[in-house]
C-alpha cells in the first residue's frame, strides 16, 4: 500500500512527464514536466466536465508526441469533492493519479520565485515538483462492495447527527411550553410520551383530554406499560404547567413538524442499519469480529468502510499510521519531547476506534485487565487515555490478524501479549 520514497522516485523516468492540476469547482489548471522539473508547454486550462475532460486527454496525447514520452503520472491537491470525477476519468484511461498535501504545497510554494502568492497557474507547478520529488500518496477509492459500505456508513452518521439536532429542538420546545413533561415521563421519545405529544402537545391540549382521554390514546394503541396512575401525573403536570402561552397554534405546528423530521429519520435509519448489516454479512470475517464481547456491528462496519480491503495493507502498523494513531517525537540534543500520537490520518477512524475501546474495557475481560495493567505496572505507567490509545492500537492489530488470516478471536493470546506472561501461567 505504501512506497517509501526511494521507490516513489523510482517509478519515474526519463520516459515520464508529471503532469500538474490544481482542482476547482469549475476550471482546472495543468501544467507538464519531465521527470527533471523541466516545464514541456504551457498552462493548460480545462473546465470540470467531459467535454473538458476529453480536452485534457488530447493535450496529453500532444505533449506525450511532442516529447516523445510514454509515461505519464497526474499529481493534484485532493480538493474537497471536485477530484472525484477527474480521478474517475482519468483511471478508465489508464492514467495514474497522485495526491499532494495540500499543507506540503501551501509550504513549498516560495521555492522557485520567493514569492508567497498562491495562483491557478502556479499552484500546478508546485504540485508537479512534490511529485517529481516522490512527495505524494497514491489515493485508495473503494470498490464494490467497500465502495457502497462507504457510502452506507456515511449516510448512517450523517442520519445521527440530524437525528441528535432534531432531538435537541424538541427537548428546547418541551423546555419553554412544557417544562415539567419530562418529570413524568423522563424522555420525550418513549412510545407513550410520543402518543400523546402527537395528540396533546401543550398543557392545555391535556387539561381538555383529561385523564380518561390521555389513558384512551394508550389503550387504542394497545400499550400496556402506562395507565391510569402515569395520565393522572401528565394531568396534574399540565395544570401546574409554567409553560409560555403564546403562540399556541404555531408552536403545535412546530412540534408536529419537529415529530415528523424525528420519525422519518429514525425510519432511515433502520433502513440504513439493515443494509449496512447486509452488506457486512456478505464479509465472512465479521461474523468472527461480532464474536468479541463489546465489539458490534457500527465498530465494525465503520472499520471495514474506513480501512477497504484490509489485504492492500502489509501491516497493521499501516493502518495505525492511516488513523493518525503513530507516534510523533519532538526531541534535539539532550532534550526529549512527550511523544504523542500524529493525528494525521482519518480522523473518523480515529473516533471509531477510540469510542470502540471505552465498552470493550468496561465489557471485555482481557481488555480491562490489559487496561488495568497498563495504568498500574511499575516501569512506565500510562494515563488511561494514554492506555485507551495504545488499546485501540492492539485492537487495530486484533482485526487484522483475524480479518487476513481467518483465525477465530483468542482471549489469552490477547493476555499473552503483554510483557509479563509468566504472572498469567502462575495463575
Amino acid at each position: 500500500m505504501n512506497f517509501t520514497q526511494n521507490e516513489k522516485l523510482k517509478q519515474l523516468s526519463e520516459r515520464s512527464i508529471v503532469i500538474g492540476v490544481d482542482i476547482a469547482s469549475e476550471l482546472h489548471y495543468a501544467r507538464a514536466f519531465d521527470w527533471r522539473g523541466v516545464e514541456l508547454g504551457k498552462v493548460f486550462k480545462f473546465e470540470n466536465s467531459a467535454e473538458g475532460f476529453k480536452n485534457l486527454y488530447a493535450w496529453i496525447e500532444r505533449i506525450k508526441r511532442q516529447a516523445q514520452k510514454d509515461s505519464i503520472v497526474v499529481g493534484a491537491e485532493p480538493t474537497g469533492h471536485y477530484w472525484f470525477g477527474l480521478a474517475s476519468y482519468l483511471k478508465e484511461q489508464n492514467i495514474k493519479l497522485v495526491l499532494v498535501n495540500p499543507f506540503h504545497v501551501k509550504r513549498s510554494k516560495e521555492l522557485d520565485d520567493n514569492h508567497p502568492s498562491k495562483t491557478d497557474a502556479k499552484d500546478p507547478k508546485t504540485i508537479a515538483k512534490l511529485v517529481i520529488e516522490g512527495r505524494y500518496n497514491e489515493p485508495y477509492i473503494p470498490e464494490g462492495l467497500y465502495a457502497e459500505l462507504r457510502i452506507a456508513v456515511t449516510c448512517r452518521v450523517r442520519i445521527q447527527k440530524e437525528m441528535n439536532s432534531i432531538k435537541n429542538r424538541i427537548q428546547r420546545w418541551l423546555k419553554i411550553y412544557f417544562p415539567e413533561h419530562e418529570t413524568v415521563f423522563g424522555k420525550f421519545d418513549a412510545t407513550s410520551s410520543m402518543l400523546v405529544l402527537q395528540v396533546a402537545p401543550l398543557p392545555r391540549d391535556i387539561e381538555r383530554l383529561g385523564v380518561e382521554g390521555i389513558n384512551r390514546i394508550w389503550r387504542d394503541n394497545k400499550l400496556r406499560a402506562v395507565g391510569m396512575k402515569r395520565a393522572k401525573s401528565l394531568y396534574e403536570a399540565a395544570q401546574k404547567s409554567i409553560g409560555c402561552t403564546e403562540g399556541e397554534s404555531c408552536s403545535r405546528m412546530e412540534i408536529q413538524l419537529l415529530l415528523q423530521d424525528y420519525h422519518t429519520k429514525t425510519a432511515q435509519y433502520q433502513a440504513v442499519t439493515e443494509t449496512i448489516d447486509g452488506l457486512c454479512r456478505q464479509i465472512p470475517e465479521v461474523a468472527k469480529l461480532l464474536e468479541i464481547k463489546g465489539v458490534g456491528l457500527v465498530t465494525v462496519a465503520g472499520f471495514l468502510s474506513e480501512v477497504g480491503d484490509i489485504k492492500r495493507f502489509n501491516s497493521p502498523k499501516q493502518i495505525q499510521k492511516l488513523a493518525g494513531l503513530a507516534l510523533r517525537e519532538s526531541s534535539s540534543g539532550k532534550h526529549k519531547g512527550q511523544t504523542t500520537i500524529s493525528k494525521r490520518g482519518r480522523a473518523r477512524l480515529r473516533a471509531i476506534l477510540f469510542q470502540a475501546v471505552m465498552p470493550l474495557v468496561a465489557k471485555n475481560a482481557e481488555f480491562a485487565e490489559i487496561h488495568n495493567y497498563y495504568t498500574t505496572r511499575t516501569q512506565n505507567p500510562l494515563k488511561k487515555k494514554q492506555s485507551l490509545i495504545a488499546l485501540s492500537c492492539k485492537l487495530i492489530r486484533v482485526f487484522y490478524a483475524i480479518l487476513t488470516k481467518g483465525t477465530d478471536y483468542d482471549p489469552k493470546k490477547l493476555i499473552m501479549d503483554i510483557h509479563r506472561p509468566v504472572e498469567y501461567l502462575a495463575a
